[in-house]
């Protein structure tokens, strides 16, 4: 019996971005000789045509009735209503390759979640670049728990868990997003990993359109964020001591960088003192006194530090 994957989509006022993103989901190669394919979209209730043009496909529609300011709530409605044997969550502005389910599937007879690479595409400068792992084999095995505390302790060479990369077993699909603030997935990632296995295909398997106006960069995202990555770091004090601690001052260091690129340089060098020393810290923070703007529009200027 074919399996059956279960796509769920998040909107708001999606209309510009929607009819692309259900395009590359509905034209997946395989579907109905490989897999089936069950789409969910739940709607945060949108002022715009977003329902509309979701009504023109062969989908589930759900609503969460009430504006929820964060694509979380809707996420755990999908996740309750999907009946798939896999999950896959994926946002209205990301743009799957024809290949992305085909080429994921067959790694799930092995572990409980296979992730993938994908292609930012950033619009404002019209550039786009790859990000993604490298293997001869054409994937990479990651043993028990091992991306787990590489995500705890934010490590940057790591497997690819951007959300839009996940297919995974609904015997996890009971791990449910935070709604307090809506809109963070860092402590969804840490319990999906938790205690699990991992492959990620080495492949860049779909596209992510990144604008200005992204969720990711928003102010008020990037604060929901830092307090709520804090928060649920906490919970692992026992368990994992040393990688909370650093854990704690890296979230501090992408907190003091986010600030010194916006240019507050005064939190920026409050945040860098809770931060790991390291040179490119050290680099941010004498910098901040001197030549910031020449480093802000030089993004990679401090590239080669460590």
């Amino acid at each position: 019996m074919k399996k059956t994957v279960s796509v769920i989509i998040t909107t708001y006022n999606s209309e510009k971005t929607l009819q692309r993103i259900l395009d590359s989901v509905f034209n997946q190669t395989g579907i109905g000789k490989d897999f089936e394919i069950e789409v969910i979209l739940v709607d945060d209730c949108s002022i715009d045509s977003t329902t509309e043009i979701a009504k023109n496909y062969n989908l589930i529609l759900l609503s969460t009735n009430k504006n929820s300011g964060g694509p979380n709530k809707g996420r755990n409605i999908g996740l309750l209503k999907a009946t798939g044997d896999y999950i896959c969550i994926t946002d209205h502005d990301d743009e799957w390759k024809a290949n992305k389910i085909l080429a994921q599937i067959p790694y799930l007879e092995k572990v409980p979640i296979v992730t993938s690479g994908y292609t930012i595409i950033e619009e404002e400068i019209k550039e786009k670049f790859d990000k993604k792992n490298l293997s001869e084999s054409g994937f990479l095995y990651y043993d028990t728990n091992k991306t787990f505390i590489d995500k705890l302790t934010k490590k940057l060479d790591s497997q690819n868990t951007y959300l839009g990369s996940i297919l995974y077993k609904k015997e996890l699909k009971h791990i449910l997003f935070e709604e307090n603030f809506g809109m963070v997935d860092f402590d969804w990632i840490l319990r999906l990993f938790h205690k699990n296995d991992s492959i990620e295909v080495c492949a860049s398997l779909y596209f992510r359109h990144v604008k200005p106006n992204n969720l990711s960069l928003n102010e008020n995202y990037r604060t929901k964020d830092f307090y709520f990555s804090l928060m649920s770091i906490e919970q692992y004090i026992a368990l994992y001591p040393k990688e909370v601690k650093i854990s704690y001052k890296k979230i501090h260091g992408t907190r003091a960088r986010y600030y010194y690129h916006t240019n507050n340089m005064k939190l920026a060098r409050f945040n860098f003192l809770k931060a790991r020393f390291t040179l490119i810290n050290l680099a941010y923070y004498i910098t901040s006194f001197w030549g910031s703007k020449y480093v802000i529009r030089n993004k990679n200027y401090f590239a080669n530090f460590k």
